[in-house]
């Protein structure tokens, strides 16, 4: 990770829970409704967003108490061989874009996913989402591919980036 970004101090990490869930699906619908952050149209209910992703390495970030951000991995595949890829969620409130949030957040979630073994992070991106594409650049993702009309969203076909971050202290055996 590049070590020239300074993290601001006032920001607070600590793991997601259920009782956060009314907050951290505003942030969601906030993503949603930009056309940019995801194909999910709609808000999942905390059961299944909570069967949908890895039990650990699932972050909030707050800033004076208030949630303004969140991250989360899912596993890629649940065969044995790929238990330490998978892939990143990370929703920032826009009041708060432009603050280093995002940059934050997606570090303190790569430290977390090393903790747990986790060797592969990845990412599908809108290539109009320049900055969630920037932030993963600076955390250590590279472009490995576009996937071209992978999807439809609201009836338009969208590509989206493929990102890659490989732990340099995990599976490197």
């Amino acid at each position: 990770m590049k070590s020239n970004i300074i993290i601001p101090k006032n920001l607070l990490f600590r793991p997601l829970e259920k009782q956060d869930w009314h907050r951290v699906s505003e942030i969601y619908a906030l993503g949603i409704m930009t056309g940019n952050a995801t194909f999910q149209q709609d808000i999942p209910s905390w059961e299944e967003w909570d069967k949908n992703h890895l039990k650990t390495c699932r972050i909030l970030v707050e800033k004076e108490k208030q949630i303004i951000g969140w991250a989360a991995l899912s596993a890629v595949s649940s065969r044995e061989v790929y238990q330490g890829v998978t892939e990143v969620s990370i929703y920032i409130d826009p009041l708060f874009s432009g603050q280093k949030v995002g940059f934050s957040l997606l570090h303190q979630l790569v430290l977390a996913s090393e903790k747990q073994g986790i060797w592969t992070l990845q990412a599908g991106i809108f290539p109009e989402n320049i900055a969630s594409l920037k932030i993963h650049e600076q955390v250590g993702f590279r472009t490995i591919g576009k996937r071209e009309n992978v999807g439809k969203l609201k009836g338009v076909w969208r590509d989206t980036v493929l990102m890659e971050r490989r732990s340099l202290v995990v599976g490197v055996d």
